[in-house]
């Protein structure tokens, strides 16, 4: 008879007895590969718990009754099964067995990790990776033996009876064993794929690696380091040092996710050295499987440990190109769309901005002529499109080019823009009543605009709500088609609008204004205040903080106002910060490091105002036009801020419809990976846009790992080879030839004023925490999430941007000096390097440098 627990290394723990997991590392601990030692309690053990307490008919039974249509009904099937679980004492022989073999590991209170092992999982034919439950630094008999209960119970919920059903497993071919191991409390871990994850290479191990224990990795919360070496030779033949914004770490009991300390974020995980060992490691754990597997590991001190070892289900997927730039020779340009979307985007947030740019791009794209696209997975402007379609419509390029030179930064001369040959007749064609549409869209919009903005917030609440209560597939789809379509639409729409009613005052008042007043109190008059009104939406985070701090609002308020905004505020697959437990703390704690808070400098650049318009008052004339100019302004930027927090609310709604679609068919995050269109079939039956996910998870894996491209981009972009080059341009490509990088760092006036600093160069927001008061920050772009870090700067220079840019906006606001779209600057700056940023001219000089 199988015996209710056995040793890790025991000959026969077969997947039958061990489960998965448990016969693959048993397989290890053989090899003599370093595991942590432990024990396996058998699939014996859950059979007699469930048959002694009467439950294996009552789980079976409950599953029958969910039926293969019914994803809530499976929900509903886990949350009976669990608490019927939780209701039952494990029997005395069974915790005897378990409590003697721990006891024989070490010490009473030794640490350990509770795995669950499936007897369906880890397997050739099925992977089942994550549908069952892990427990880390479990302490002490009581804990073990519950730990064990809930790994047991974990093979009844949702997304496990989904993907059971979907492989076509019986309740009666499963049972679940549980892997019992020392607690490895590691310095870092990761993933290694002994076969490349995104099918290019197929003479390469990928590595992911983060600080910490491995969760953050498995779980795809962080941006690990990403490691690829020769499979020949064991080589690094590229490393690439990610964000790794975030660590798991042991807690008292458990665990916890924290902050990366900063100096890690920038620090690689491994050496050269390093990472060779663990391909090499890697490589002769599937010499001895026989087949391409993925291996988690962990290292602590210098010991290194395997703690999984999976196989890759079925061949390799080719990762997918994502790549609009090899297309032809296009001038393109990250511009503001850098600001807005920083980071590479999964397939379903490009479907949710495609269908969005549909209502809100001027001149508006044609069929076959699309006057933006996707490089890398990033969001590109194609300004050669977009300046020959403008052409068609009677305006010469350089005119559009100068015209929008305040939301695409610094481009090239007219004469160096590709241009695209377009059939003029059919363009016209298309494109009138496309644009007559755009402009009756955005009447309305004006109209409705007030009302929108007051009501959007409690309808997005509201829809997120309904979301939620759905539990069929079909319902989830038509509200779609009834509610979450129009919501993205209209906010769309509101957007264009603000956009277009908004232009020409946003791009002439500025050099009208300083004509009459200078520059200086141009800038100070052009902060988007009035009297009686709320400051700009973008300021709305660090000011809401500042009222936080002083008790004028509770945390409730703050996060049902800010909630929605953050760095990655439109890339669905992310968290909203609403739905971080933690994120207000972090938020305060930033704040509490700044010398003074936005309100703080929000009253001193109202006190500089009063001090202009008191001069401007001795003359009326002149005051009256510039007060309607100022007012022009404060009521456009107010309009486009405004729309632009709404439409981000939006997308936290289309977050929750992607969840729950998620949730419903059990495919869980696999359906970031599909268009909006594709998760409506998926959600009315139909299965084989499934088929596509693998290449999809690979190809926004790899160019994830990337670091941001260049703003500018002409021709035929390959971000791979482009990355490996050790003296890659950061500002702009050339596929012709490479530009001469500019002797100068020189960009747009953001905000006037005249400072001397250090420079802090911060290329994500996850490391803006390292930004000391009084420093200067220098940074690619910046957007809302790096709001309450900019009452810490001296000034702000940005590789990205233009005078409409986040960071210029905000800088004005706040009084510091700002220069933004130097293109350079992150290239030509270093951390410690002292600079004076004169934020009226546009210049940055550079004083002394560190290196």
């Amino acid at each position: 008879m199988m015996p209710l627990v056995m040793a890790l290394d025991d000959a026969v723990a077969t997947p039958a007895a061990a489960g998965g997991k448990g016969a693959s590392l048993a397989r290890l601990a053989r090899a003599g590969f370093t595991v942590p030692p432990g024990f396996l309690v058998t699939a014996r053990a859950y059979e007699d718990f469930a048959r002694q307490a009467g439950l294996a008919g009552p789980s079976r039974t409950v599953v029958a009754q969910a039926g293969p249509a019914g994803p809530a009904s499976a929900e509903a099937a886990a949350r009976e099964i669990g608490d019927l679980f939780a209701a039952t004492p494990v029997p005395d022989v069974i915790a005897a067995a378990v409590i003697g073999a721990y006891r024989d590991l070490g010490p009473s209170e030794l640490a350990v990790a509770v795995r669950s092992s499936a007897t369906a999982e880890d397997l050739p034919e099925l992977s089942a990776a994550g549908q069952q439950d892990t427990f880390l630094n479990i302490r002490g008999d009581a804990e073990l033996i519950d730990a064990i209960r809930r790994c047991w119970a974990s093979l009844w919920t949702a997304r496990a009876i989904a993907y059971r059903a979907r492989a076509g497993v019986t309740t009666e071919q499963i049972s679940m064993a549980v892997v019992v191991q020392e607690f490895v409390p590691a310095d870092a871990a990761g993933v290694l794929f002994t076969v490349d994850p995104a099918g290019g290479a197929p003479d390469r191990v990928v590595i992911n690696a983060s600080w910490g224990l491995g969760e953050a990795v498995v779980g795809g919360e962080v941006t690990p380091d990403v490691a690829t070496i020769s499979r020949a030779d064991g080589t690094v033949c590229q490393y690439q040092v990610g964000a790794k914004e975030r660590m798991t770490v042991p807690a008292d009991s458990g665990v916890r996710e924290q902050d990366t300390e900063p100096r890690l974020r920038e620090m690689a995980v491994l050496t050269g050295a390093q990472a060779s060992e663990l391909a090499s490691v890697g490589l002769s754990i599937e010499k001895l499987f026989g087949h391409p597997l993925d291996v988690e590991w962990a290292r602590a001190g210098q010991q290194l440990f395997v703690l999984q070892a999976r196989p890759v289900t079925g061949a390799a997927p080719q990762a997918e190109r994502w790549n609009d730039s090899l297309a032809a020779d296009y001038l393109w340009s990250a511009g503001n769309v850098g600001e807005a979307m920083p980071t590479v985007m999964t397939p379903a947030t490009w479907s949710f901005l495609q269908l969005f740019m549909t209502r809100a791009l001027s001149p508006p794209s044609v069929p076959g002529y699309y006057g933006y696209g996707r490089i890398g997975g990033r969001f590109y402007v194609n300004v050669s499109m977009a300046a020959s379609l403008a052409a068609v419509m009677g305006m010469p390029v350089r005119r559009y080019l100068a015209v929008n030179a305040a939301a695409f930064g610094k481009l090239p001369p007219a004469a160096e823009v590709p241009r695209v040959p377009l059939p003029r007749a059919k363009i016209i064609r298309l494109a009138v009543p496309a644009t007559a549409a755009l402009l009756r869209r955005v009447r309305r919009s004006t109209r409705q605009m007030a009302a929108y903005l007051a009501a959007n917030p409690g309808r997005c609440d509201a829809l997120r709500a309904d979301i939620a209560r759905i539990g069929d597939g079909a319902a989830l789809a038509e509200l779609w088609n009834s509610q979450v379509e129009t919501l993205l639409l209209t906010g769309s729409d509101m957007l264009a609008a603000a956009g277009a009613n908004g232009a020409a005052f946003l791009l002439r008042v500025p050099g009208r204004l300083a004509a009459r007043v200078g520059p200086a109190d141009a800038a100070l008059l052009l902060s988007g205040q009035l009297p009686g009104q709320e400051p700009l939406a973008s300021l709305g985070p660090a000011l809401g903080l500042a009222q936080l701090a002083r008790g004028e609002i509770d945390r409730a308020t703050f996060a049902r106002r800010y909630g929605h905004r953050d760095a990655r505020e439109i890339e669905v697959s992310c968290p909203r910060p609403a739905e971080d437990p933690a994120w207000i703390d972090r938020e305060l704690a930033s704040m509490a490091a700044a010398p003074q808070d936005a309100r703080d400098l929000l009253a001193r650049q109202e006190a500089a105002r009063a001090a202009v318009w008191d001069r401007l008052s001795r003359k009326p004339k002149k005051a009256a036009a510039v007060r309607k100019l100022v007012t022009r302004w404060a009521s456009a930027a107010r309009a486009r801020e405004g729309t632009r927090s709404e439409l981000a609310r939006a997308f936290w709604v289309l977050r929750a419809w992607v969840i729950r679609a998620g949730e419903l068919t059990g495919r869980d995050d696999d359906l970031f990976f599909l268009s909006y269109q594709e998760i409506l079939d998926v959600l009315r039956g139909d299965e084989a846009p499934l088929s596509s996910v693998p290449g999809q998870r690979a190809t926004y894996a790899l160019y994830r790992g990337l670091p941001t491209y260049p703003a500018l981009i002409r021709g035929r972009f390959d971000p791979v080879r482009w990355a490996a080059d050790p003296a890659r341009r950061t500002d702009f490509y050339d596929e012709r030839s490479a530009p001469a990088p500019q002797s100068t760092i020189s960009g747009f006036p953001g905000a006037a004023g005249l400072v001397e600093g250090m420079a802090r160069l911060i290329p994500d927001p996850a490391g803006a925490d390292q930004l000391e008061p009084g420093e200067i920050l220098v940074t690619i772009s910046t957007n809302i999430g790096w709001t309450p870090f900019f009452p810490r700067a001296a000034a702000v220079v940005t590789d990205v941007g233009a005078p409409l840019s986040h960071a210029a906006i905000v800088a004005r606001e706040l009084g510091i000096p700002a220069v933004v779209g130097c293109g350079n600057a992150t290239m030509r700056l270093h951390t410690g390097d002292r600079i004076r940023v004169d934020g009226g001219r546009g210049t940055v000089d550079v004083l002394s440098q560190v290196i």
